[in-house]
């Protein structure tokens, strides 16, 4: 069963609880600046976005590592960041159009979300179920695969027709 991280900014309070998680379930410490997942605040407006990878099928910070540290974890389908292999040369973090692939100081690696190896922190920490992780069919992925089908089949049919 393939399983999404779902992120509802409604629900979000500013907590930092699952920054808190993140970093020390990855780093070992509670230190919102080495985590996976941030928390975007828009100050004018009082409201509170919760943003990590979104472990994304084209997975162009993988496309462009040139020493393939970056693989997918057929199980949980997060996209690894392999830190033996990582040289820190920081491309995959300009390719990633999202900015959720980070350069880590003290290690000279990138690190990004890798679903905390199919049970994130962030959401068993989050207290609103602003970040929740669920069978990706309740996400509407297989809406999105069947409308993404439909728009290939829509363009071929153009394409052939001209």
């Amino acid at each position: 069963m393939e399983k999404s991280l779902v992120i509802n900014p409604d629900k979000c309070t500013g907590c930092l609880q699952c920054e808190m998680a993140c970093s020390y379930e990855n780093e070992g410490v509670f230190n919102p600046a080495k985590s996976r997942i941030k928390v975007f605040t828009f100050h004018q407006e009082g409201r509170f976005v919760p943003y990590t990878c979104t472990q994304c099928s084209e997975a162009w910070c993988q496309q462009a590592c040139p020493v393939d540290a970056i693989s997918l974890n057929l199980v949980t389908g997060a996209k690894e960041v392999n830190e033996s292999s990582c040289v820190g040369c920081k491309v995959c973090t300009i390719s990633c159009p999202f900015g959720t692939i980070n350069y880590n100081q003290s290690s000279g690696k990138v690190i990004k979300c890798d679903l905390c190896g199919g049970d994130p922190k962030c959401a068993s920490a989050c207290p609103t179920q602003a970040i929740t992780y669920v069978d990706a069919d309740q996400t509407g992925l297989d809406k999105m695969r069947q409308w993404a089908t439909q728009t290939d089949n829509a363009t071929s049919n153009t394409a052939s027709n001209a």
